[in-house]
């Protein structure tokens, strides 16, 4: 019997230990993948704050947990010895409870403050803008965001441009449902509510590209809900608002180009009730700014890269790609949707 309990507790031993080693093979391959944004990969001040209380975090509870572990297995040994009936003294009684006080109240309640401070200070809301700080107006839409500079008069979409070592403040708010708004790299996540305005700081340190998402579940394409950060050095940037500042010229009607049908066949669709083309009449507020839509790395709020192929497949049935978005299918030729394609590859 005395065996079959001692095979027992070595079987359960094992297998906690399998478990355990499982559980850090996955956590260890979750983090491999050199495309997911890490919020440990902290490439700003106020993201260097979040990873810095993460690692805190992590080893407080190691260092919690290696000594909860020895305490049970010197617990499990004792229990094991065959011992005397315990001597229990007025003195070993007051030892024990102030043991008890010291580890289960006084040490947990100083290590919960020092946290709840860093904490504190790491929130992204309490991160006060400067005099150089650029404002940047984002709004949440299903399934897409919708991105103004009022100060540079500049409109785009899915993609945010922002200066390198340069306070940004991004003023945010959601056209419908509740999203949130998550640059792990650069920030941590705050809410967009409808009819109010959220302000949240973020900072490049270094030149690159960092993805966000939406952090609220917000409908059928949530997971398909993202967006690209792009840091640049201060003359980079500046080429990127000139550009974004620039309305595309008028087109020659004499002419007869591709590029011209293209623009006519778009004028005279639908399409110029959901979007704006500035220096056209199409004027719609429903769906993406197309100004300067070829200067963009994707479409579909990054659900696909910004090819020409893509951009067909889009425009003639969006919702085989990404069902459920607002726009609907389109119904053109061959002729009208390779016109379209040659004007929107105009509008750098």
């Amino acid at each position: 019997m005395t065996n079959q309990v001692e095979n027992n507790h070595r079987w359960r031993g094992r297998q906690c230990v399998a478990t355990l080693g499982v559980g850090l093979v996955i956590v260890l391959l979750a983090a491999c993948s050199p495309n997911t944004p890490s919020m440990l990969d902290s490439h700003g001040p106020q993201a260097d704050k979040i990873s810095n209380l993460s690692w805190l975090m992590f080893g407080i509870a190691a260092i919690v947990f290696i000594v909860v572990t020895v305490i049970l297995l010197l617990a499990f040994a004792r229990s094991r010895r065959e011992q005397s009936a315990v001597q229990i003294s007025p003195e070993t009684d007051r030892r024990e409870i102030t043991w008890v006080l010291i580890g289960g109240a006084v040490i947990p309640v100083v290590v919960l403050f020092v946290i709840m401070f860093l904490s504190v200070t790491a929130d992204p809301a309490n991160a006060a803008p400067d005099n150089g700080t650029l404002n940047i107006e984002v709004v949440g839409h299903r399934w897409w965001w919708e991105v103004h500079y009022p100060d540079q008069a500049i409109t785009t979409a899915n993609e945010i441009h922002i200066p390198v070592n340069r306070p940004v403040v991004l003023h945010v708010t959601s056209a419908d449902v509740i999203h949130s708004l998550w640059i792990p790299q650069l920030n941590g996540k705050f809410d967009m509510i409808p009819g109010q305005t959220n302000t949240v700081s973020i900072q490049a340190s270094n030149s690159g590209v960092y993805r966000g998402e939406c952090a609220e579940f917000c409908g059928m394409q949530h997971a398909h809900m993202s967006f690209m950060v792009v840091a640049e050095d201060a003359d980079q940037f500046s080429k990127w608002q000139t550009g974004q500042q620039t309305v595309p010229p008028a087109l020659d009607p004499s002419a007869q180009s591709l590029v011209f049908e293209g623009q006519q066949t778009f004028l005279g669709s639908s399409c110029v009730y959901c979007h704006t083309i500035k220096g056209t009449n199409a004027s719609g507020t429903l769906g993406p700014d197309l100004t300067h839509i070829a200067s963009r790395a994707t479409i579909g709020a990054g659900i696909l890269p910004n090819t020409s192929g893509n951009l067909a497949g889009w425009i003639i049935n969006s919702q085989a790609i990404k069902p459920g978005n607002l726009m609907p299918p389109m119904d053109l030729d061959s002729d009208q949707l390779q016109a379209i394609l040659a004007y929107f590859q105009t509008l750098q």
